[in-house]
């Protein structure tokens, strides 16, 4: 693995831009911007290093669940989450409905075994730059090499796998109406239009305009309709501690219920409590960092993590000559404390790689990288390549059959235009849903209705119909 120069395109930011990636910036007080994508610089993988990731990353994965298990039975405490919401996620991990998506923070130097640092499996982000943004670059500027990034494809078949197991209804998808920045809105966009792919009847709304039909026991999107499958870019462990959380079901088996993706037990996997399972569940495994809850034990130099923490809020890190502590407002909710291991460092830029899950099978790689060591909201986006030729046509068709058949394949990538889904050079964008309504139950906040976004009132969708 090597960190390497690279000639930014001269429009780069009106490609991202129209790739999906609005957010290629990040503003800070004074009103100035640090890059968020970064195209000054890539990193180069080996097939070989490829290879090992992948295997690591699904034997992760596997070890997760099993791990979960453990979580569910209550072995590790209440993981901070409200009363009764751990029976919800046992009775889901135990009805094992469908899901669809995660992302490991893996320590990985090309070196030694790759550590897990954590798993976002229930609302994992940076999914329209590893997917989209990394792979055009690479068609602009390398065209000739190859690069770990099957995402689109595996996320269309995933939905095609997915349509047997789902009611014959609308999809929604539905993300957070006040997040600021777009990213929110444009993850869950992109994730509409693999389904749309896929073949699947898709459409939008705000996780605020979800409302609960008491008489008919079922939760409604607009225009009343039965929501029967939702994808929802919203945190469980926040949904279990509103009133949107008493009616959830973990086995969606009534006629009007509703499934979830992901599902109720991903609170499980994306609980830093998961770290501590698993090193209790699997000592001394190699791709495992010792973990504890509570306290650091023996452990001589720590990174202690809130089990609900995200972008490195609230992170605090002892070792020799080193003493952090990120601001946040999590800790109550308890902690886990993680061996301090340095993250590597590639001229000084210190790397975490995202290694994506799409159905259990490693997907992808999406690398971000730091000045700190803790990788937070100033974190980079930095493509990256493998250092071997891109396979030609006949190869990608042999893939796309293989993993329609099998789940999984060894060639990595797939360009647009073969079948298994084309990735749009161009963000679709969703319409506005109109005229906000009340919900009979206030989901996120104090607000009953939806506040459009400004890359909503911005952009439209024409050709998708979302009644």
């Amino acid at each position: 693995m090597r960190r390497l120069p690279s000639t930014p395109r001269p429009d780069w930011r009106a490609r991202v831009e129209s790739q999906g990636l609005v957010y290629p910036t990040t503003p800070l007080e004074d009103g100035t911007e640090l890059p968020y994508w970064f195209e000054s610089a890539h990193y180069e993988l080996d097939p070989r290093e490829v290879d090992e990731l992948e295997a690591t990353t699904e034997v992760l994965h596997r070890m997760c669940v099993e791990a979960a298990r453990r979580l569910a039975r209550g072995e590790f405490g209440d993981l901070g989450l409200p009363p009764g919401a751990l029976d919800v996620a046992r009775a889901s991990l135990e009805a094992y409905p469908p899901s669809l998506i995660g992302r490991f923070d893996l320590h990985w130097d090309g070196e030694g075994p790759a550590k897990l640092l954590e798993y976002n499996a229930d609302t994992p982000t940076g999914l329209v730059e590893s997917s989209i943004a990394q792979w055009y670059w690479l068609q602009d500027v390398h065209p000739d090499l190859d690069q770990w990034n099957s995402l689109h494809e595996r996320l269309v078949l995933a939905w095609e796998g997915l349509r047997r197991r789902l009611p014959d209804a609308t999809v929604w998808f539905a993300h957070h109406e006040d997040e600021p920045t777009g990213e929110e809105l444009m993850t869950v966009t992109y994730l509409r239009d693999t389904a749309d792919q896929a073949g699947l009847r898709t459409g939008s709304i705000t996780v605020g305009d979800i409302g609960y039909d008491p008489a008919r026991r079922c939760f409604v999107a607009v225009g009343e309709e039965p929501m029967r499958t939702c994808f929802k870019l919203y945190p469980w462990e926040q949904m279990f501690g509103e009133a949107f959380g008493a009616y959830v079901e973990p086995d969606p088996r009534g006629v009007l219920s509703t499934t979830w993706l992901e599902p109720p037990w991903k609170v499980l996997l994306s609980n830093k409590a998961l770290l501590a399972a698993l090193w209790d569940t699997y000592p001394g495994h190699p791709n495992l960092l010792p973990a504890y809850l509570g306290s650091p034990r023996d452990l001589e130099e720590w990174v202690a993590k809130p089990l609900h923490g995200r972008e490195g809020d609230n992170i605090r890190i002892h070792a020799v000559g080193l003493d952090v502590e990120q601001p946040g407002d999590y800790g109550d909710e308890g902690w886990c404390y993680q061996q301090w291991f340095p993250l590597p460092e590639f001229d000084g830029n210190k790397a975490v790689l995202g290694s994506w899950v799409v159905g259990g099978i490693a997907a992808g790689v999406g690398i971000r990288e730091s000045d700190g060591w803790v990788t937070d909201y100033y974190s980079r986006f930095v493509p990256h390549v493998i250092a071997a030729p891109a396979p030609d046509a006949a190869a990608r068709e042999e893939w796309l059959e293989d993993a329609r058949e099998a789940g999984r394949a060894d060639v990595q990538d797939v360009v647009p235009g073969v079948r298994g889904g084309t990735r749009p050079d161009e963000m679709p964008v969703i319409a506005p849903l109109g005229e906000p309504r009340v919900s009979p139950i206030p989901v996120v906040g104090p607000q009953d209705g939806r506040r459009e976004s400004a890359v909503q009132d911005a952009l439209t969708r024409p050709d998708v119909d979302d009644s």
